[in-house]
């Protein structure tokens, strides 16, 4: 009942057929590049088959790979892999209603082992389509795993896409509250400065003399130094580091995650009209397969006047239902094309703005630690006076020093006389 169709490519004229092996044939894509089409088969190839190429036969799943299917994402870049693979099938020409209810039951039950649909996408059975490949095989890119739908804790379901725009406002918070760290670590650095600042100028010991005074000196000095270092270091960080974070992605972010999730979530509920409508005319079908049945036997064992131009009337009905159903499944598999291809495109740019936002945290942080380690390089610039003059405390100078301002007479007292 079904085949599979190639929908990334325009109408195309057909050229070289004649060389070609038997059953294949060339066309141009709208890019202008030249493709295969396996007219059995459907398969779908950039590279020319070769005269010796045999023509593969068709899997029980119905479901083909699309050779060289480019997709375009946000960012402009192309993806492109020789299997990917499209959850999109058409039709025969052969109307459903026109078959035997005993065949098209057949046909059906064998269409169910090879494909599951689930809330609504058609999915192959895991066992059916071991060709089917990744896109970006070995990169766990978006675009692989976030087909399917899950239960969240409260049991609600939830979309692989509305995961992956989770993740982004997930990172856009944790964005911000690095910026709040930061924010914290700036007042810390200012508290500290202002309380070095007044600590440098408290008159404690200020009456100490000789080369240990003027170490000491120097001592409450460097903190004065030191409190202006930490002050240059909090500005610094408010400039280079908190400022960047709170900017990065402004308020337009969530904004453009919200046109993100609409466009997203407009073709999934497009899509589950669509298989309604399959659904709907699946049972319409069922119902004048079985009234042809019905008038069939009936006329078979003459328990009715039916005439043969009533069942040629059923039959005609059963075919265009058939042919409602036919459509209807083809309005599906092209709204579902048209919501892989979104969720590919959209995906990478979601992995895209990721990797963007990651590196430009690792960038913040890694300037956190460059003014991190040149703060400590002032630091002990400030100390290394306070170290010259501690390595010229000289016990013996101080005295010297001392005794010259402080003596009251180098006379010693003498034994008295009588």
């Amino acid at each position: 009942m079904q085949q599979p169709v190639v929908s990334c490519s325009m109408p195309a004229e057909e050229i070289e057929s004649v060389s070609l092996p038997v059953g294949w044939k060339s066309y141009i894509s709208p890019e202008g590049r030249k493709y295969y089409v396996n007219t059995s088969t459907k398969e779908t190839t950039w590279e020319r088959p070769s005269t010796s190429t045999t023509s593969p036969k068709a899997s029980g799943s119905h479901q083909h790979s699309v050779n060289g299917r480019q997709l375009h994402g946000a960012s402009g870049h192309v993806l492109e892999h020789p299997d990917v693979y499209l959850r999109k099938t058409s039709l025969s020409n052969q109307s459903p209603g026109s078959t035997s209810p005993a065949r098209r039951q057949n046909k059906e039950k064998e269409i169910k082992e090879t494909k599951i649909t689930i809330n609504c996408v058609t999915f192959p059975v895991s066992m059916s389509a071991p060709e089917q490949q990744l896109l970006k095989p070995s990169e766990w890119s978006y675009c692989d795993y976030f087909w399917a739908d899950k239960r969240d804790p409260q049991g609600a379901t939830v979309s692989g896409f509305e995961v992956l725009l989770q993740k982004q406002l997930k990172g856009k918070q944790m964005q911000k509250e690095m910026a709040e760290f930061i924010r914290e670590r700036i007042k810390i650095e200012e508290e500290y400065a202002k309380n070095l600042s007044k600590l440098s100028m408290f008159p404690m010991a200020a009456q100490e003399e000789g080369t240990l005074g003027e170490a000491w000196a120097q001592l409450k000095k460097s903190l004065a130094d030191e409190a202006e270092v930490h002050l240059k270091f909090s500005s610094k960080l408010q400039c280079e580091v908190e400022k960047p974070l709170l900017t990065f992605r402004g308020d337009n972010f969530k904004k453009d995650m919200k046109k993100y999730d609409h466009h997203i979530a407009d073709l999934r509920k497009q899509l589950v009209s669509r298989y309604a409508a399959v659904e709907k005319a699946r049972k319409a079908l069922a119902d004048r397969q079985k009234d042809l049945e019905v008038k069939t036997q009936q006329l078979e064992i003459k328990l009715s006047n039916k005439t043969e131009e009533d069942i040629k009337k059923a039959r005609r009905k059963s075919t265009q239902a058939g042919d409602d159903l036919m459509r209807c499944v083809d309005l599906y598999n092209q709204g579902q094309s048209k919501w892989f291809e979104e969720m590919v495109t959209t995906s990478l740019e979601l992995e895209r703005l990721e990797v963007e936002r990651v590196e430009t945290i690792q960038q913040l942080l890694r300037q956190y630690t460059t003014l991190r380690h040149e703060t400590d390089m002032f630091n002990q610039s400030t100390m290394e006076p306070v170290d010259q003059l501690l390595q010229s405390v000289d016990p013996a100078k101080d005295r010297e020093l001392w005794v010259k301002e402080h003596k009251t007479g180098d006379l010693r007292p003498v034994d008295m006389d009588i």
